[in-house]
């Protein structure tokens, strides 16, 4: 993959509902860079594994790919927890990650030309994706945070779904995450650790901020 000069690239990783997600758009806004959101990829393969179940094959998800536009991936409907959960399957599947593996560096590498740089986050973009990042970090929170966090998101969106439920799907997100064979959720060395648990967006931001203002001499 060809890379362009001098731009400015974030890794992110976390586990879900972590608040990575809202980070990264207010990095994205702050220093103009490119967002890309790579969970809501793997949940837009794993709607599309529930809809097309008898006819799903790696090369239908390569198709949709390649063809997808990003606006896709603001459809609420892949905030579902059945989705969700479809999707953590589908990322165990190498040939996927593969595909989506280059789709990604794609527009780590190569944001539009009207970016600074891109920001990426999911959990595995520090150690596959994009290595070497100028900036990594590893953001978390308590699972009953992230659970409290995830059910609160559902009611606005009027999904009759209990806490508990919720919870429950979490735990097992963390287990497939942390334990699949290809590209496993895990904290490197060299990436900065932000505990969002007790941090407000504002204050998070903040010291991310504080952090990369002072290595690009902001």
């Amino acid at each position: 993959m060809r890379k362009k000069n001098n731009i400015i690239t974030v890794a992110i990783d976390s586990p879900a509902a972590a608040g990575a997600g809202t980070q990264a758009k207010l990095i994205s806004e702050h220093y103009n860079l490119f967002y890309l959101d790579t969970g809501k990829i793997y949940r837009y393969i794993g709607r599309l594994k529930l809809k097309n179940e008898k006819i799903f094959s790696h090369k239908l998800v390569q198709r949709k790919i390649s063809k997808m536009k990003l606006s896709y991936l603001k459809d609420k409907k892949l905030l579902s927890n059945e989705v969700a959960l479809s999707a953590a399957h589908v990322a165990k599947d190498k040939k996927i990650r593969d595909i989506v593996h280059n789709f990604q560096k794609k527009y780590a590498y190569r944001p539009p030309k009207k970016y600074k740089g891109s920001v990426l986050d999911g959990r595995d973009i520090i150690t596959v994706q994009v290595k070497d990042a100028m900036f990594k970090f590893y953001i978390t929170a308590s699972l009953k945070i992230r659970a409290k966090r995830r059910f609160d998101e559902y009611k606005k969106l009027n999904k009759k779904i209990t806490y508990n439920n919720v919870l429950k799907s979490l735990r097992f997100r963390d287990k497939s995450d942390k334990q699949r064979k290809y590209g496993p959720l895990k904290k490197t060395k060299d990436s900065i650790l932000i505990n969002t648990t007790k941090l407000s967006k504002k204050a998070c931001f903040k010291k991310i901020k504080s952090i990369m203002d002072k290595k690009l001499n902001y």
